[in-house]
Formats: structure tokens, sequence, C-alpha cells
């Protein structure tokens, strides 16, 4: 094994024990995207494993380069339906006062959070300052595309926009569109790393979680990790939206399954799911 490979795989091992997504098996795909940084300064692939414990800044860059940002305003219709139509009525008797507390646990740049804003004003269900939405990203680059608000007219963002919400939620601008701001007001940015041992002291508790396409970068320990703090996270009875290819099935995490005939979604169990999942872990 050469000298860069063993380099290769420290780095790997660097980066799941900082954040924990997963590159230990998908060495080429990591070396490839970090040639360019590696030659902009000057560094070898040991160097730069030192670099990183020397400057504990690096780590901003380095995410923004590992980090997958594809994402989209109204991904995954059926879902958003669901959450629209069958889960935002259960909360609608909430105030400024005790408000509904979403949270988009990864939220890249802004597109799914500021969608849950515009499924909110759109269901007409809740006053001024009944629904707050706390979005969060370790990506500090993305943060600040999503906090503002701003998104170009040819981006792909906007590749499954219903034609009636640009005229709805958006400000026509030369060359983007700009979320309008009774969405943007409902949305609180914030950094976060999912695998922070301290996340459940950062997060108010919460009734809904998003944490869509995220998992799958990372591996079973990292997951059930962050599962167990979304549980912690959430009220009693509170829901957890992932991905369409991702599931905790089967992982005794305390959550009940939910199924409709196109989605399926999680529920926050009660005294006898937080039983197996004391008696799992």
């Amino acid at each position: 094994m050469t000298a860069d490979r063993i380099a290769l795989i420290e780095l790997a091992d660097m980066i799941y024990d900082y954040c924990g997504i997963d590159y230990r098996k998908n060495l080429s795909s990591l070396e490839s995207k970090i040639a360019e940084k590696l030659k902009e300064l000057g560094l070898s692939i040991w160097e730069y494993c030192g670099y990183l414990k020397m400057e504990p800044k690096e780590w901003d860059g380095l995410i923004e380069l590992i980090t997958v940002n594809e994402t989209y305003f109204f991904r995954e219709e059926n879902l958003l339906e669901e959450f629209q139509k069958v889960i935002l009525p259960k909360y609608a008797d909430r105030t400024p006062e005790n408000p509904l507390r979403i949270w988009s646990a990864a939220c890249s740049t802004g597109e799914e959070p500021y969608t849950i804003g515009m499924l909110v004003e759109e269901s007409s269900l809740f006053k001024a300052g009944a629904v707050q939405i706390i979005a969060t990203d370790i990506n500090k680059k993305a943060l600040n595309t999503a906090k503002s608000g701003l998104y170009e007219k040819k981006s792909l963002s906007f590749r499954r926009m219903p034609v009636e919400a640009y005229d709805k939620f958006f400000i026509e601008l030369e060359e983007d569109y700009k979320v309008k701001d009774s969405i943007r007001e409902m949305v609180d940015f914030r950094h976060m790393n999912l695998l922070d041992n301290n996340i459940i002291g950062k997060i108010e508790k919460s009734d809904i979680i998003f944490c869509r396409n995220v998992l799958i970068y990372f591996d079973n320990n990292a997951i059930r990790k962050i599962i167990n703090a979304f549980y912690d996270i959430l009220k009693p009875g509170g829901y957890l939206f992932l991905g369409h290819a991702e599931t905790i099935t089967g992982m005794h995490t305390g959550f009940e399954t939910i199924h409709t005939p196109s989605v399926y979604y999680y529920r926050k169990g009660g005294k006898h799911y937080a039983a197996v999942r004391r008696a799992s872990g």
C-alpha cells in the first residue's frame, strides 16, 4: 500500500470522526474532490491531514468540497402533500406563544425549509409567528446562499416548481428570484454538525423533523446516533420525514412507521417504543 493511499485512509477516518460522512469505501471519490485544494495549498495528503489538525477553520473549506448540495424546491411532492394536508392540520391550534416548530436538519442551500414555509403559508392554518422553522447544515457556504434567499432563474432549484408558486412566493429580479419576506421570516438558519455530541442542547424541542436524502451518506452507527438525537428532540407524537430511499425500519429506534399508499414516514412512539429503544441500546 502506497503512502498516499495510507494518508487518504487517514483523511477519510478524520472526516468520518468529524461529521459522520463516510468516504472510507470510496477513497477515489474523496481523492478527486480534494485534488484541486491540495494543489492550491501545495500540500501532500499527509500534510493536509496535519494542516486540518493545526488549522480547524480549514474544515469549513473541506466540508464545502465533500458535501453534496443537490436539492430543489418542492422535492418529493407526495410526501409534501401528506405533510400539508394530513400533518399540518393536526397543529392548527398553535399560536405565536406555543408555535409549531419544524426542523429542517440538513437544509443545504435552503430550498427545503423555504418549501416548508410556502406550504405552511398556503395552508392558511396559522397566524404570523405561529410556525417556526429551524434550518441547519454543516456547509457554511450553502447556508450563506440559503440566508440570502436568492436563486438564479436558470438554477436547477426550480426544476419541479409549480408554475403558480413563482408569483405567490418569489420576487422576480433581473437574473434571480428572491424568496418573499413572509417566507424568509419563518426560517432561522444555523450552522450545525449532526454528529455534534451536544446537538440536543442546541436545538429546541420540535414537533416535526425533515432529514431527507442525508442518511445515505452515513454508516449504521452514525445513523443510529443521529436518529436517537432526533427521537430526543422530537416532542411526544412528533413526526420524522426521511427521503424516499431511506429507512430506519427494523433499527428499534423508538419510531413507528406510518404507511400510506404513496409515502411512508415516522412518528415518535409512546412508552412501549421508548422501552424497546432503551433495550436495544
